[in-house]
C-alpha cells in the first residue's frame, strides 16, 4: 500500500469549527490517573491519528468522548456546543460512534436490522413495517457506498463489510465524527485498503475519524494529523507529513533517538541461558485467522519474550502452547516429546502456565488459598484422587513461604489478597508441578512495582534450574528479563532481538515499522525465530 493517495482532509483543520474538541480531560480511577490534562482536536473531514503505548490513556479517552465515562475535569465540545448530558445514549449517537476492533453487530440480524436497532419503529409499541425498514436500510446503504443487502445476515458477512455497516449505523443517527479503534486488526491487505478508500470517500463528505491503531504505517498512510499520548498525558499534536518513523516513536517511548538511552538487559541471566537441545520446539504452527506459520525455539536456561500488540497473536500462541486453542498445522514438541492438543495433555508434558487474567481464568475467588495453588497437583496430595487436607495445607504453606505470599493462612479466601498476591497464588500453581518449560503471559499485570519485580525474578529462577520460559507481553518492563524478544505482527514473526534492545527499537517493531529504528528482521517469511 506504498503508493496510496496522500490523506485527505475536506476542511482546513486550524480555522474550521471542530467536529470534537477536548480540552483539560482528567480522569481517575481510585489513586490511578488515567488522564491527566489531556487535550485533542479533530476537524471536520479529517483523519486524525491518536498513538500511544498501553497505558497511555487511548482506552480511556475514548470512553469520554463517547459518553461513557465522565472527565472529573475538563471541557469536551462538539460542533462548538457542550457534550449531551450523560445518559442521553440517542444525543451522543448523533455526536460521535466507535467502530471498535470487536464487532458490535448483532451476528443472527440482517444488516437492516442491524442499522436500525432499537428503532426500528416509530414507537415501542408500533409494528415494525418491514418494506419501510429494508427501503430505509438500502437507501443508507446506497448513500454512503455499502455494497451489502439489507437482507444478508450480519454473521454471513466478511469482518470488512460488518465495519462498514457499523461505519453505516453511526452515519444513520447522524454522527459525523467516527472512533476506529484498531479497524484493521482482522483484515487482509486487500480488506485494509478498500476500507482506506472508503474512509477517504467519507472524508470528502465531511466526515471526521479518529483512528487508533498499533500499525503506525496506517497512520502515514491515512492520516493528516497525529496525536500522542504517553503516561496518561499529551505528548505532541503535529501533521503526519513533518513528522519522521523514529520521531514519532520517540515520542510514544519518552526517548531520544541518539542511542543514549540505557538497553534493556536480561535481569540475572544465568550461565546455562540459550544451550543444549531445545526445550521447546514450535514448528509452522497456524491458527486461522489469528496466526499463521509460526516457528519459535527456546532452549534450556532461556527466557525468551513474545511481544506483540493486541492483534498480533502472541497471547493466542501463549494459550495454544498451554493447551487453551487447537492449532490447524504444524507441531509442538517439548524436550523432544510432541505435545498433543489440550490442557492436560500440556500439563502432562511440563508446561506450567501463567493466564492473562487472573480473574477470569487463573483463580476461584470464593476458594481458599491452599486450594488455588494446588489445583494442577491434586494427585500429589493424596492416594485414588482423594485430597487430604493436612497434605493440601503442607504443601499450601511450603508455596506461601516459598513465593512470600502475604495471607492470614492457606485457608483464607484467595478474593481477600491484594492484587499482588492473588497472582503470585497463580503463579505458585504454575510452579507446583516444577515445569519445564513456564508459560507466562503478562506475568505482571496490574500488580505494584515490588510485586513485579518479585515475579520476574522467579520467572528467572526457572531458567536458572535449567528448565526455559516463555514470557508474552508487550510490557517493557517484562520483556527485559528476556535473553531474547520475538516480535509478532499480524499473525507472523516479524523480528527477533537479543539481549540488547532499546525501547525504541522493541517499540517500532511491536508497532509494525519493523525495519526502522534499527529493528533486526528475521529472515524469510516464515515465521522462524530461532535462537542460533
Amino acid at each position: 500500500m506504498a503508493d496510496t493517495p496522500a490523506p485527505s482532509a475536506s476542511a482546513d483543520p486550524v480555522t474550521a469549527t471542530p467536529v470534537v474538541e477536548a480540552t483539560g480531560i482528567t480522569k481517575r480511577f481510585g489513586a490511578t490517573v488515567a488522564l491527566r490534562d489531556v487535550r485533542i482536536r479533530v476537524a471536520p473531514g479529517e483523519s486524525h491519528a491518536l498513538v500511544g503505548r498501553n497505558g497511555a490513556g487511548k482506552s480511556t479517552l475514548v470512553s469520554v468522548l463517547t459518553g461513557i465515562q465522565r472527565p472529573d475535569s475538563g471541557t469536551l465540545l462538539f460542533s462548538g456546543k457542550p457534550a449531551p448530558a450523560m445518559g442521553d445514549t440517542d444525543a451522543w449517537r448523533s455526536k460521535v460512534a466507535c467502530v471498535y476492533q470487536r464487532s458490535t453487530v448483532v451476528p443472527d440480524l440482517t444488516v437492516a436490522e442491524n442499522l436500525f436497532l432499537d428503532r426500528q419503529s416509530a414507537g415501542a409499541l408500533r409494528p415494525i413495517r418491514w418494506r419501510q425498514l429494508r427501503a430505509g436500510a438500502e437507501a443508507l446503504l446506497a448513500e454512503y457506498g455499502v455494497g451489502v443487502s439489507p437482507r444478508a445476515r450480519i454473521r454471513d458477512l466478511t469482518v470488512e463489510q460488518r465495519q462498514f455497516v457499523e461505519i453505516a449505523r453511526a452515519l444513520g443517527f447522524g454522527a459525523r465524527f467516527i472512533i476506529l479503534d484498531e479497524p484493521t486488526a482482522k483484515l487482509d491487505a486487500r480488506g485494509i485498503e478498500r476500507l482506506f478508500t472508503k474512509l477517504r470517500e467519507l472524508q470528502d463528505k465531511g466526515v471526521a475519524f479518529l483512528f487508533i491503531s498499533h500499525h503506525l504505517q496506517e497512520v502515514y498512510e491515512l492520516c493528516s494529523t497525529v496525536t500522542v499520548y504517553r503516561d496518561a498525558r499529551h505528548v505532541l499534536t503535529a501533521p503526519v507529513a513533518g513528522l519522521g518513523h523514529d520521531a514519532l516513536v520517540a515520542a510514544m517511548t519518552g526517548e531520544g533517538t541518539t542511542g543514549a538511552q540505557q538497553p534493556a538487559r536480561p535481569a540475572g541471566a544465568g550461565v546455562l541461558s540459550g544451550t543444549g537441545p531445545p526445550m521447546l520446539q514450535v514448528t509452522g504452527l497456524t491458527l486461522p485467522g489469528v496466526y499463521e506459520d509460526v516457528s519459535l525455539t527456546v532452549r534450556p536456561g532461556e527466557v525468551v519474550g513474545l511481544a506483540g500488540a493486541a492483534a498480533s497473536g502472541n497471547v493466542q500462541l501463549g494459550e495454544t502452547l498451554a493447551g487453551l486453542h487447537r492449532s490447524r498445522s504444524g507441531s509442538v514438541s517439548l524436550a523432544g516429546r510432541e505435545v498433543r492438543a489440550g490442557a492436560p495433555a500440556a500439563l502432562a508434558a511440563g508446561v506450567g502456565f501463567i493466564p492473562e487474567d487472573r480473574h477470569l481464568q487463573g483463580l476461584v475467588p470464593e476458594r481458599s488459598v491452599a486450594e488455588n495453588a494446588t489445583l494442577t497437583v491434586t494427585d500429589q496430595l493424596g492416594p485414588y484422587g482423594v485430597v487430604l487436607p493436612a497434605r493440601a495445607r503442607a504443601f499450601a504453606r511450603r508455596m506461601i513461604d516459598d513465593l512470600d505470599i502475604k495471607t492470614p493462612g492457606a485457608a483464607t479466601p484467595v478474593s481477600a489478597l491484594s492484587g499482588g498476591n492473588q497472582q503470585k497464588v497463580v503463579v505458585a500453581r504454575a510452579l507446583a508441578t516444577d515445569p519445564r518449560l513456564l508459560v507466562a503471559i503478562r506475568p505482571t499485570n496490574g500488580v505494584d512495582i515490588k510485586s513485579k519485580e518479585f515475579l520476574l525474578g522467579r520467572v528467572r529462577a526457572v531458567a536458572a534450574a535449567g528448565k526455559s520460559a516463555l514470557v508474552v507481553s508487550d510490557e517493557l518492563d517484562d520483556l527485559r528479563v528476556c535473553d531474547r524478544v520475538v516480535v509478532m505482527f499480524h499473525g507472523r514473526v516479524t523480528a527477533s532481538f537479543p539481549a540488547g534492545w532499546t525501547d525504541e527499537q522493541l517499540v517500532a517493531a511491536i508497532e509494525g515499522m519493523a525495519g526502522t529504528a534499527g529493528t533486526q528482521r528475521t529472515k524469510g517469511s516464515t515465521g522462524n525465530a530461532s535462537h542460533h
